[in-house]
């Protein structure tokens, strides 16, 4: 018996007949409140187009047909690579639509539905291209109300994040009660779901909980009602992206808690700026070299087969050399042999970076970006029992070796009648120490890479420099390769200049024998000023909502002071080096040379102060003791 045909829906065959000659409707590819969404080709200019109708019953009403024009013909004026494109707004036999490109992919929605959450560099992405759109949007004057996972488009061919219906945008100024309530409750903002006048940061908010959404695959509010749902959004504070179980990076995570901060004050102060934190995010693995990753993680570390050889070998010569000439010799061959061991790896080791392009000032950043990415490894699955075990385990083996310690006197003291008896208590209670300090360790490995931060010391301290120095000896002067890609700006401008300096003559170098001390003060200064802006951001992020108001404007303004403070010290850098090309050049004298450096001196003068007042903003901001900074 063959199958029955499906019949037609009246309303596609009402509206192709409305629309023969200029479109071919090809099938239904959406439904919602506010239309019906059809995939169709533009017979004119033969391209699939979509086209957006507005339901017959609200078509018959005056206000629902001229609000839905009027915000289609507000959207056809965005024309940004990630908003979907209107080319026509119109009215046919009492059809109201409009056309707009079509995009061949999915919604950030089905992604998540079909393949679970996005992974953080894809997310960040996405985002960053999202809040292109938005920014463009809202610099036009328009707020898009309801942006939410449903629509937002990959496009299949590119993976291009695509923002579309911007069927209930509003210019900023009509953005009010009777408009501000159209939207969807779970991804609403705080003052959209109170029927208050919105602004750009509400699109915020609502990209917040697309980004909690599609890097966790949850929402942070849900409810048995939409009502439940909106006394959520205004009155709860959101659980923290990182407690949600998404595997994303800290300043990600961050970025996102800070998009869902109930006080619009206390969001990114725009989509654009929301981009640019977006982009430092993206980048921030990318600029690490394959080099300086495999030296932090394997090629800096003597944990290898290499190390087992050497110490076996120290041990035979050792040994051999007891055999023949006496136990002082032996032992000497061995402890030499330890000790030289190490500096031989260090060397050798250098000279393999160095061979690269790369320099000891490369290790500093190489070794926080991994220990960085360790810690956010080390954050997925915490538990809150974790700081109670690692606090009772080392109050065990502090109490425990302070007593053990404390029994050696009083043993002494009572004479050898009491050893007998103090000392199986004092072995115990080493041991006790020993265990509890290996036990402490281990959970301690949980939350810090031990091992990281040991050879991080290790290579960026005395050790390193000593390595370095003597590797760089053995090379002598021959040219190595360019590896400045991953560098930070004040980095590569310092270690630019501090080469052009090597290669002035030596009465030149003795004239400007103050300068390498000053380009590693203004070095120092400008990774100090970014460390302690980044922590500002992080405050901000962390401290959002809950804060006095007065400290957050407080944390704003030092943040403003910083980038400018920080843009200061760079270019006193830029215009060290450009001295020192022209005075390679026989352009530039040293005597107005000597003026540029005094000038760019002067760039260090208020980095102390602004120390001081980081510190104030982390009182006033009662941020956590684990994100204070110390001095670089």
């Amino acid at each position: 018996m063959p199958t029955p045909a499906i019949l037609p829906d009246p309303l596609f065959l009402s509206f192709q007949q409305a629309l023969a000659g200029r479109y071919s409707i090809d099938r239904e590819i959406g439904r919602g409140g506010m239309g019906v969404v059809y995939l169709a080709r533009e017979v004119g200019l033969d391209r699939l187009v979509a086209i957006k109708l507005l339901p017959p019953d609200l078509a018959e009403r005056t206000e629902p047909r001229e609000r839905f024009l009027r915000e289609a013909r507000l959207a056809a004026k965005l024309s940004h690579p990630n908003i979907v494109p209107i080319h026509a707004v119109e009215q046919a036999d009492g059809f109201v639509y409009f056309v707009m490109g079509y995009v061949a992919g999915e919604t950030l929605a089905q992604r998540v539905a079909a393949r679970g959450p996005v992974a953080a560099s894809e997310g960040a992405r996405l985002l960053r291209e999202v809040a292109w759109a938005l920014g463009y949007a809202h610099a036009q004057g328009l707020v898009h109300r309801d942006v939410k996972p449903d629509n937002i488009l990959i496009e299949g061919a590119s993976g291009r994040a695509v923002v579309v219906d911007f069927g209930i945008a509003a210019t900023m100024e009509d953005a009010s009660f009777e408009m501000a309530v159209s939207g969807t409750p779970e991804f609403m903002s705080p003052e959209q779901a109170l029927g208050r006048t919105l602004d750009a940061r509400s699109d915020l908010y609502s990209l917040g909980v697309t980004a909690f959404y599609a890097l966790s695959g949850r929402l942070p509010f849900e409810g048995a009602s939409a009502a439940e749902v909106l006394a959520r959004q205004v009155s709860e504070a959101p659980q923290a992206l990182a407690d949600a179980g998404a595997t994303v990076p800290r300043k990600l995570a961050a970025l996102v808690d800070r998009l869902l901060a109930k006080n619009p004050a206390h969001r990114p102060e725009s989509a654009v700026a929301l981009a640019e934190q977006l982009g430092v995010a993206i980048e921030l693995r990318r600029e690490l070299p394959a080099a300086l990753r495999a030296f932090v993680k394997r090629n800096g570390r003597m944990d290898g087969g290499g190390t087992v050889l050497a110490l076996v070998g120290s041990l035979v010569a050792g040994v051999t050399t007891a055999a023949m000439a006496g136990a002082t010799p032996g032992a000497l061959v061995l402890v030499g042999s330890v000790a030289v061991a190490p500096v031989v790896f260090g060397v050798f080791a250098a000279r393999r970076l160095l061979d690269l392009g790369f320099a000891h000032a490369d290790l500093g950043p190489a070794f926080r970006a991994e220990r960085e990415s360790s810690r956010e490894e080390r954050t997925i699955g915490r538990h809150r029992m974790r700081g109670a075990i690692e606090w009772t385990l080392r109050a065990a083996s502090r109490v425990a070796g302070a007593t053990s310690m404390l029994l050696v006197p009083i043993a002494v003291a009572a004479g050898t009648a009491q050893v007998d008896t103090l000392a199986p208590l004092a072995i115990t209670l080493l041991s006790v120490t020993a265990a509890s300090m290996l036990a402490y360790l281990g959970v301690v490995g949980l939350r810090r890479d031990v091992d990281i931060e040991f050879w991080n010391a290790v290579w960026t301290g005395r050790f390193g420099m000593l390595a370095f120095h003597m590797a760089k000896g053995w090379r002598g002067a021959r040219p190595t390769a360019s590896a400045m890609t991953h560098r930070a700006t004040e980095l590569s401008l310092g270690m630019a200049a501090e080469e052009l300096f090597a290669g002035l003559p030596k009465a030149s170098r003795e004239s400007l024998r103050e300068l390498p001390s000053l380009l590693r003060r203004l070095q120092h200064d400008a990774h100090t000023l970014r460390a302690r802006l980044d922590g500002v951001h992080e405050a901000l992020a962390q401290a959002s909502g809950a804060a006095p108001a007065e400290a957050y404007e407080s944390a704003r303004e030092e943040r403003e002071v910083l980038s400018g403070r920080l843009r200061e010290t760079v270019g006193a850098l830029e215009t060290i080096r450009l001295s020192l090309l022209r005075l390679h050049a026989g352009s530039l004298s040293l005597e107005s040379f000597t003026t540029h450096i005094a000038l760019a001196a002067e760039a260090t003068a208020d980095v102390e102060r602004l120390a001081a007042a980081h510190l104030e903003v982390q009182v006033a901001l009662a941020i956590p003791s684990a994100i204070q900074l110390t001095p670089a």
